[in-house]
């Protein structure tokens, strides 16, 4: 089948996309990354490999990474397994994924990567299995959730992705001024006309701020929305290692989709609402008239790194809704559908409820 395949499609050596794959040296059976050992893991005879990791992440300029040329070419690309032969299809933000023919993990070569290339990954470190329980556990506080959905949290539905983000690092150096108001009250009048009265007193500001921005992160992929992020944001920064192909082996993960002159933009407005936050705390004040804030970045740096996520995809009604779990400190976020039945049932019980204590007291 593969061979065929390779024939219809006549593939171009620029189409082609070399990719590494791993192989137990005992019995020859795949390789995994497993996160409880942070080792390679034989699937077969499961045999343990070491390898190399390193803590020493490095900051890249920002210049750096405007400077790249990036590929936003959108056409799928082909590769060839090694393992069996077979020629599939890799999706263009793909940047590791499985033969769907022998399930050989295969990763897509540093070098071989169109445009800006990671250089950091938070490894897995829950296995699948207990990924599974924290969804069902989180699954079960869902009241109105159907019994449909929670039966499709199992082993089989949830699959871990590596989710690509960027991180950014500025010295800061602000200049501001505004106008701030402070609350008060006092008694005016006498008599029948004696009251309250609320009034604010105000005070003009100004000065410099600095401030240093550390690891301001963006998620770099349109898969999931952004309250959802920062749902299960909270990596622990002493788990971050240099990025190295073997943390991918037995997962899938996708590659940036935003440039990182977008997300540099959206970490510069997070920044701001830092610095204003940072400002403001200095004052006490009840109002805020105007706070206008200019600000000067200096030795901008990035990191591009992945992030281990479990996803679980249900559709229910023709709608797809996820489930998100972390898969370093397993924070679990997403949606889940509406029961009808639930809900019909919840407002009946309710209106239940209500016409009883009603009778009950018109009979005391």
């Amino acid at each position: 089948m593969g061979k065929n395949l390779e024939k219809d499609l006549d593939l171009k050596d620029s189409e082609r996309r070399e990719t590494v794959y791993l192989k137990c040296e005992n019995c020859g059976a795949n390789l995994i990354f497993d996160p409880a050992t942070q080792e390679l893991k034989c699937m077969h005879c499961g045999g343990i490999k070491s390898f190399e990791k390193s803590n020493a992440v490095s900051e890249i300029y920002i210049e750096e990474g405007f400077n790249q040329i990036e590929n936003w070419d959108r056409n799928s690309k082909h590769y060839k397994c090694e393992n069996c032969g077979a020629v599939v299809s890799l999706a263009e933000n793909d940047a590791a994924t499985f033969c769907p023919y022998c399930h050989t993990s295969h990763i897509v070569k540093y070098e071989d990567l169109d445009g800006l290339k990671p250089n950091a990954v938070y490894p897995y470190k829950i296995v699948k299995e207990d990924a599974v329980l924290k969804a069902k556990k989180w699954a079960k506080k869902r009241f109105f959730a159907p019994k449909s959905f929670k039966k499709n949290i199992n082993i089989d539905n949830i699959h871990g992705i590596y989710e690509p983000a960027f991180t950014f690092d500025s010295n800061t150096f602000s200049t501001y001024e505004g106008k701030l108001g402070t609350k008060h009250t006092r008694v005016v009048g006498s008599g029948k006309n004696r009251r309250i009265e609320t009034y604010i007193t105000w005070k003009r500001i100004s000065g410099t701020y600095d401030m240093m921005c550390d690891d301001v992160f963006i998620n770099a992929t349109s898969d999931y929305e952004e309250k959802v992020f920062n749902k299960i944001m909270g990596y622990n920064y002493e788990n971050i290692k240099t990025y190295s192909t073997n943390y991918l082996t037995g997962f899938m993960a996708k590659r940036h989709e935003k440039s990182i002159q977008n997300a540099w933009q959206e970490a510069k407005d997070k920044m701001d609402r830092s610095i204003e936050k940072g400002i403001l705390s200095q004052y006490t004040y009840d109002i805020v008239s105007y706070l206008n804030v200019s600000t000067i970045h200096n030795n901008v740096t990035y990191k591009y790194v992945l992030l281990p996520v479990y996803q679980l995809n249900y559709k229910f009604k023709k709608k797809r809704f996820s489930v998100y779990v972390n898969g370093e400190t397993g924070k679990v976020a997403g949606k889940t559908p509406t029961s009808p039945l639930k809900v019909a049932l919840t407002i009946l019980f309710g209106v239940a409820v209500v016409v009883g204590l009603a009778l009950l007291f018109l009979n005391s």
